[in-house]
């Protein structure tokens, strides 16, 4: 059975590119039990309110939301527990350097499907002040009244 190589996104975080600026990304890894991942197929995950933190040189994922999966009975783990995110020590010891100056925080960004295994993109991040997020949608408005007008001059 050949596997795709493609990527198949399960669920993303829009919320944190309007909260934060994302200043680095890092595609990890995460460890999973069968009925999660059955379940993560099934699309039942949420990464809304989830964070990562760096404990004791490991990473380690928080309010990540994996629904039971339906047909997993006694097998099924807590939807909310803490989950363990893999990647190399040195990109680990790199992110706890960052998190220690004072605004910067991990939030995941993405979770999807990579060659058959589940991977989490996480994002290095720096709070946005409330003049940041109106600036942001300001922008996002006037490229977008840019496109209907260019749109509308095709047409014509």
């Amino acid at each position: 059975m050949a596997q795709k190589e493609g990527k198949k996104l399960i669920a993303n975080n829009k919320k944190a590119f309007h909260d934060y600026f994302i200043e680095e990304q890092l595609e990890t890894g995460i460890e999973l039990f069968g009925t999660e991942v059955k379940a993560i197929r099934a699309g039942h995950c949420s990464i809304k309110e989830a964070y990562v933190q760096v404990n004791k040189g490991e990473l380690w994922v928080e309010g990540m939301n994996i629904q039971p999966y339906e047909k997993g009975n006694i097998f099924n783990k807590d939807p909310l527990r803490i989950r363990k995110l893999l990647a190399h020590k040195n990109e680990i010891l790199k992110l706890d350097q960052k998190l220690k100056e004072k605004g910067y925080t991990i939030v995941p960004l993405e979770v999807y499907f990579k060659s058959g295994r589940v991977k989490v993109n996480i994002g290095l991040a720096k709070g946005k002040k409330l003049y940041d997020k109106r600036e942001t949608i300001a922008k996002k408005d006037a490229k977008r009244e840019a496109e209907r007008d260019f749109k509308a001059s095709l047409k014509i």
